[in-house]
């Protein structure tokens, strides 16, 4: 009632009398009625009658409770006059005669007789306008706050000073707290930090500033802190809110939190850092073949750099005779399709071919269409030739147990054709199997490319003892894997014949085994003694037994050499003569398939 107390106090001061207030209340534009201590009017203004559509006998006359939407409000506003009081402004609502409510402010004071109330004078001011205006705007008010509550994103408001007037529940989602509406000032956050570390007071913030200086504040990035001390980054948007004369009345703040894209960019780095640290090629093109990234690995396998592949179409890298390879590799990915272990040929910068492995994937965008493929080449040269050292050795060590399975088979029938008993077969077949399993361990130890004439004869002479009575004498010679086996087999017969019969038998006498290298018309050839001497008397070697087979045909032939056994009372003499070049070790092929057969060696007439 400021207003019309203001208007009623400019009226009395221009008229100086009650009547002229009164008369103006009469005609004026204010509603005005007055009713009796029951409440019955008995009286109305044409403004009070106008504000409702009523007839002055319509109205005059009738209770005025008859006319308020609200019972209770005029039972109060009675009450408070006849207690004496002063009604001042009381909102209320009154029934138009078209059904209509009108929405008003009531104030009135009572006339009073002996101290009872005999009548009111009651001020009817129409604010329906007003209040349909205010409904609006908190329908208006109460739909936005329905949005921002609905938003995934955190917002929240301040007023001028600062002072946070609304959040919603994102906003107190991602601070990890609920601000105090009206005390909690700039920010929602617990705590607040620069990205280097350091931390920002609220007053500091970006919401402040945009509240200080008036205006927006942009692409500022800070890091909040929970309650509970967790840590968040996230990127700002204050700006400020201005009344239609363009003052300052707050700001508004939307928070974007930035923990997924911080994290998406870390996968990123890491998944980079990875592709580049890769020992395999990796390489992405899109559907038309056009080649996208190049990691370092697909420099140092192809020879291409960065700038001079990518962009380029990948047919640079495949040879023409295997240009139909890749329209077929991208229609299968364009369906789908992954591709893994898909062995091919590529070509380097320089020309040269080289054999690969590709493991072809999809590469998809954000809503999962296929847009290229993401190629790993891995170098396959050195498996390729492993594969082919693999199958080398298998082929060469079917052949060396298949001559393994024949030397058994000759010795067994050989030993048995010279046998007396089972029992002598049995323990010569065992012992003889056993001297070419000491060759064999020899070889295994060296990885089957040799083994020295002192090292083979020690091994097959230390089962009988007496090495110290053995001295050798000869250039260091590698012998070759088929020289190994046969040249054990004498040295076991050898040895054998002299633990029985000569100086490994006793403690008498002494083995010397020379060997040495002569050239004779450009051919080098191995001569080999062994020379026994001053041992016990030496019984005769059978002519047609199994060792004189051995030391006069089986190891000589099997090194395309000559063999002779010679003996005296006290001495055994067996020289071998053989070319160097089915002796010794060589770095290739030891020409074990172009040696004789050892079976046939065995069987051969002497």
């Amino acid at each position: 009632m400021g207003k019309l107390a203001t208007r009623r106090h400019d009226i009395r001061s221009l008229s100086g009398s009650a009547v002229d207030y009164e008369d103006f209340f009469e005609n004026g534009g204010i509603g005005l009625h007055m009713v009796d201590a029951e409440g019955k009017i008995l009286h109305a203004n044409k403004a009070e009658l106008s504000l409702l559509g009523y007839e002055a006998e319509d109205y005059i006359g009738h209770y005025i409770a008859n006319f308020h939407a609200d019972q209770h409000v005029i039972d109060d506003i009675l009450a408070r006059l006849k207690r004496g009081e002063t009604v001042e402004r009381y909102p209320a609502r009154m029934r138009a005669r078209d059904g209509s409510i009108r929405h008003v402010e009531i104030s009135s004071s009572g006339q009073f007789d002996g101290g009872e109330l005999v009548q009111t004078r009651c001020f009817t001011v129409d604010v329906t306008k007003l209040r349909t205006a205010e409904q609006e705007m908190d329908q208006n008010e109460a739909r936005f706050h329905q949005i921002l509550d609905a938003l995934p994103v955190a917002v929240y408001t301040t007023d001028a000073v600062g002072k946070i007037t609304y959040y919603n529940q994102a906003a107190a989602e991602l601070a990890g707290r609920e601000p105090k509406i009206g005390q909690d000032e700039w920010c929602v956050n617990f705590r607040l930090f620069t990205p280097d570390g350091q931390e920002l007071p609220h007053d500091q913030c970006p919401m402040a500033i945009t509240l200080k200086e008036n205006r927006p504040v942009r692409n500022v990035e800070a890091i909040a802190q929970r309650p509970d001390g967790s840590l968040f980054p996230f990127l700002p948007f204050p700006t400020p809110l201005r009344d239609e004369h363009g003052n300052l009345v707050g700001a508004v703040n939307m928070l974007l939190d930035l923990t997924d894209r911080r994290r998406g960019e870390d996968a990123v780095q890491h998944l980079s850092a990875i592709i580049e640290s890769s020992f395999d090629a990796i390489v992405s093109k899109d559907l038309s073949g056009v080649i996208q990234s190049w990691n370092k690995a697909a420099e140092r396998l192809f020879g291409y750099t960065p700038a001079e592949a990518i962009g380029r179409h990948g047919n640079m890298l495949i040879p023409l005779e295997h240009q139909d390879e890749e329209p077929r590799i991208l229609e299968r990915i364009r369906s789908g399709e992954r591709i893994e272990s898909y062995e091919t040929i590529r070509q380097r910068k320089n020309g040269e071919q080289v054999p690969v492995s590709l493991t072809i994937s999809p590469v998809r965008n954000a809503t999962g269409r296929i847009v290229g493929a993401s190629k790993i080449a891995r170098d396959i040269t050195a498996a390729k030739e492993s594969e082919h050292r693999i199958r080398m050795l298998m082929r060469e060590v079917n052949h060396r147990v298949k001559n393994q399975y024949s030397v058994i088979l000759s010795m067994i029938r050989e030993t048995n054709s010279h046998s007396d008993s089972p029992d002598i077969f049995e323990k010569q077949v065992r012992e003889r199997i056993m001297a070419l399993s000491r060759s064999h361990d020899l070889l295994v130890t060296a990885d089957w490319r040799g083994a020295s004439i002192s090292d083979l004869l020690l091994a097959q002479a230390k089962p009988f003892g007496r090495e110290d009575a053995i001295t050798m004498a000869g250039p260091a010679i590698t012998l070759s894997p088929n020289a190994v086996q046969y040249l054990g087999i004498a040295f076991h017969e050898l040895s054998t014949n002299s633990a029985k019969y000569g100086v490994l038998s006793g403690l008498q006498g002494m083995i010397a085994v020379t060997w040495g290298v002569a050239e004779e018309q450009g051919i080098k050839s191995l001569k080999l003694i062994w020379a026994e001497q001053d041992g016990p008397q030496v019984k005769a070697i059978a002519k047609n037994g199994f060792g004189s087979v051995v030391l006069n045909r089986v190891a000589p032939q099997a090194l395309s050499g000559t063999g002779e056994l010679k003996y005296g009372s006290n001495d055994v003499v067996w020289t071998l003569e053989a070319p160097m070049s089915f002796v010794e070790a060589s770095l290739f092929d030891d020409n074990a398939d172009n040696h004789p057969a050892p079976e046939s060696a065995f069987t051969k007439p002497d």
